[in-house]
């Protein structure tokens, strides 16, 4: 079979890539436009698989797409090319429409255009999976409150509000035009491959350089942290066998302060990485409280029932075993990091379409 992944340059996508690689025998054209938060490197393990085709093609570009589907045919789509990043997105939220609002509505057309061109068994075979957030659910307000594939939109971010008008374009066009689609919304991500800019990420790295671990607030909104390769199999598993129509909420079963995660960060470098910095005692004295960004919600947490009861996934890792992969990968993989740091990982665009 062949599936067609957009953003799979990306962290997430470029897990479901890997694992589509390493664990199946599909084919994988890998669509990815290569913004800032694109890296090849992070395909550079699975690069010379000869099932694994890289276009760098803008989901906002029409008529790219069009040769894409015309020239590879794809079975599958999986959609999880976007701008992602709420503090992006509070600064320029414009990009985040562009992307996640024009670029969904475009890939949309490009796949239903396709589509209706695929004999009647192959139609009825198709699917075009949207992978979005939990985040368009807004916040929860009770300690014991859960989001459920019911659960009423309320956005509180421009991304936020961008990935939840995606998903009400993916759902319009399953309803009025009959495109097999399915919605997957997630709780926060974490793993090898992560852009610094993220939470985990980026308290790893700043407490190895000494730099200080900025906390929003008092560090109390709380996250439910869904390891990426686990993440990886439930997107999997949903393209294959979930049921059109139908949205599944994906989540670690690892509800967390974010000051304790940073916390327990702090703790497994003692273990792991006691050469500190001149001047570091311990590594938890980085911490540093910032001020809260506008609009921040206080608290997710999926019910992750339904793809369990219906499909049979559960997460492999609990939030110590996950985070203490990720801690290793990322002092085991420096070069990665620094890459990304000094810019020089962007350079990989010139040579792109080597693969």
């Amino acid at each position: 079979m062949k599936i067609l992944v957009t953003g799979g340059a990306g962290f997430i996508g470029s897990a479901v890539v890997r694992h589509l690689i390493g664990n199946t025998a599909h084919t994988v054209i890998n669509v990815d436009k290569l913004t800032y938060a694109g890296n090849l490197e992070s395909l550079a393990s699975i690069g010379g698989s000869p099932r694994h085709i890289f276009e760098r093609v803008d989901i906002c570009d029409a008529a790219e797409l069009r040769r894409v589907f015309k020239q590879h045919q794809p079975q599958r789509v999986m959609h999880l090319a976007a701008e992602s990043h709420v503090d992006r997105s509070i600064d320029g939220p414009a990009e985040f429409i562009r992307t996640n609002v024009v670029g969904t509505y475009t890939l949309l057309e490009a796949a239903r255009e396709y589509w209706r061109t695929l004999p009647q068994a192959e139609r009825g075979s198709f699917r075009f999976h949207h992978i979005s957030t939990d985040e368009v659910y807004g916040d929860l307000e009770g300690p014991d409150d859960l989001f459920r594939e019911t659960t009423p939109y309320a956005p509180s971010s421009p991304y936020s509000a961008s990935k939840a008008g995606s998903d009400h374009l993916v759902r319009a066009w399953r309803r009025t035009y009959g495109l097999p689609t399915l919605i997957t919304n997630c709780s926060n991500n974490y793993g090898p491959f992560h852009f610094p800019e993220k939470l985990i990420p980026l308290m790893i790295l700043n407490a190895l350089e000494g730099k200080p671990l900025p906390v929003y607030g008092q560090g109390n909104q709380v996250r439910d942290w869904l390891y990426v390769e686990d993440h990886a199999r439930a997107l999997y598993q949903v393209v294959m066998e979930g049921v059109p129509g139908e949205t599944y909420n994906i989540g670690g079963h690892n509800e967390k302060r974010n000051i304790d995660v940073v916390h327990a960060i702090c703790e497994l470098l003692e273990e792991l990485h006691p050469q500190k910095p001149a001047g570091v005692c311990r590594y938890a004295d980085l911490i540093t409280f910032v001020a809260d960004r506008p609009g921040h919600d206080m608290r997710y947490a999926i019910d992750a029932a339904k793809i369990q009861r219906e499909l049979g996934w559960i997460p492999h890792e609990t939030f110590e075993s996950g985070l203490r992969k990720t801690v290793q990968w990322y002092l085991d993989n420096q070069d990665w990091c620094r890459h990304v740091q000094d810019g020089s990982y962007q350079r990989q665009r010139l040579g792109s379409a080597a693969l």
